[in-house]
Formats: structure tokens, sequence, C-alpha cells
């Protein structure tokens, strides 16, 4: 027995979408890019979104198979509202990810995490052959740290001692990334805060020496990964 009508066949996108024509571009691109009996990673994001309702359209047209691994809750009932069916990484080993970012630089260096999925698409793009990064042109920097700060997921109760720890390594502010649909402080799906970190300069060793400190579970640094950018 199926479900009524409920609040997922009408979900929608929580914000307005910016730059919404040549994300929807970029989507399309990637939807054309799905075989039958794929497994795919699918990341977190507004664009990532948009391509999921794209790949949704070729599903129902072309009676594909496939099953998606969603980085996020958004992510995973924006699969359920189009009748994606979902699988995990117990279950099975993704052919490819795609993703969004949030800043990119000339060396296809990122930061992610805006929406507090970092460790899951970290993992996902870490157990992908392949990794297609979708961005519009708006997310290309020369310098990593242009527009966006460093999100980093912590435990807890590591507050303190990480943030004590992080001011080694010169951060130009610090910042408990508080909600603004709830009270208090953000809480990501694994039940950790975020820090956001802003940094004058970002070294090669950066992601690798915040990830050392006891207490992080995982940062928004994606330095040297073997992804291809689609823009």
């Amino acid at each position: 027995m199926e479900w009524g009508k409920t609040i997922l066949s009408s979900l929608e996108w929580g914000k307005s979408i910016s730059n919404r024509e040549e994300k929807e571009r970029v989507a399309k691109v990637i939807s054309s890019m799905v075989n039958d009996g794929d497994i795919i990673g699918a990341g977190s994001g507004s664009t990532a979104y948009l391509a999921l309702t794209k790949i949704a359209e070729r599903v129902k047209n072309e009676q594909l198979h496939i099953r998606a691994i969603p980085t996020s809750q958004e992510i995973r009932m924006t699969c359920a509202r189009l009748g994606i069916p979902v699988t995990s990484l117990w279950e099975h080993k993704p052919d490819w990810t795609f993703d969004g970012a949030d800043e990119i630089d000339t060396e296809h260096n990122m930061i992610k995490g805006r929406g507090g999925a970092m460790f899951k698409e970290k993992l996902l793009i870490s157990s992908s052959p392949r990794t297609y990064i979708i961005a519009d042109p708006s997310k290309m920097v020369t310098k990593l740290g242009t527009r966006f700060p460093v999100p980093i997921e912590i435990f807890p109760e590591a507050l303190t001692y990480v943030e004590e720890v992080l001011r080694a390594y010169n951060p130009k502010e610090i910042k408990l990334r508080m909600a603004e649909g709830k009270d208090g402080p953000v809480i990501t799906e694994n039940g950790n805060l975020i820090l956001d970190a802003w940094f004058d300069n970002i070294p090669d060793n950066l992601e690798r020496s915040i990830k050392s400190i006891t207490g992080v579970i995982e940062s928004g640094l994606f330095m040297h990964y073997n992804v291809q950018i689609i823009s």
C-alpha cells in the first residue's frame, strides 16, 4: 500500500535558485550522461537538485533503471518525490557522482559545504571512479576563500579545543555557524556543529592539517581531487 498525497509530493527547493538559467543548462548536461543501470552519487545544493529533476524526466520517459546515493536528507527527499530509487554505500559503489561547489579555483580545488553535507560529499567523491562537478560561472575564482569561508564539521564537545588549534593556522575569522530557521547553531545530519573559518591564504596542506585536529569530522576543503568540471 502506498501513502496518499503527502508533503513530499509537493516538495520544492527551499530557497530561490540564483543563476537558474545557467544551472538548468549544466543540469541538462549531467542528465544526458545517465545510462540504464547506473548507480549515481547525488550531491547536494540547488544545481544538484535541478540535475535530479532532469534525470527524473529521462527515467520516466525512457524507462531507465537507476539508483541514487544521496548526500543529504533534502536530496533523499527529492529522490522520493521524483521516483528515483535510492541506495547506500553499504550496498553499492557508485558508477559516478555529480555534485556542486561553492568555489572552484583554476586547479579545480574547491570549497564545499555551505549546505553542511561535506562529509558525505567527500566520502562519495572518494568512492567514485568519476566525479563531475556542475558549476555555473559564478563559482569560479582565482583564489580559494575569495567569497566563502572554509566550513569545518566538528564534534560538539570539541568546539573550544578545535577553535584553539585552528588559531595556529592564522585564520582571519572563525565563527560558529548559526541557524536561520531555528534558534541556536546549525546541527549537521551527523549531529555535529560547523565552524566557518576565513583564511587569507589556503596552502595545499591545509585540508590535511585541519582533518588531523582531534574533534574535526571533515572540512569543506577539497584539494587535488580527481574531478571534472562541467560549467
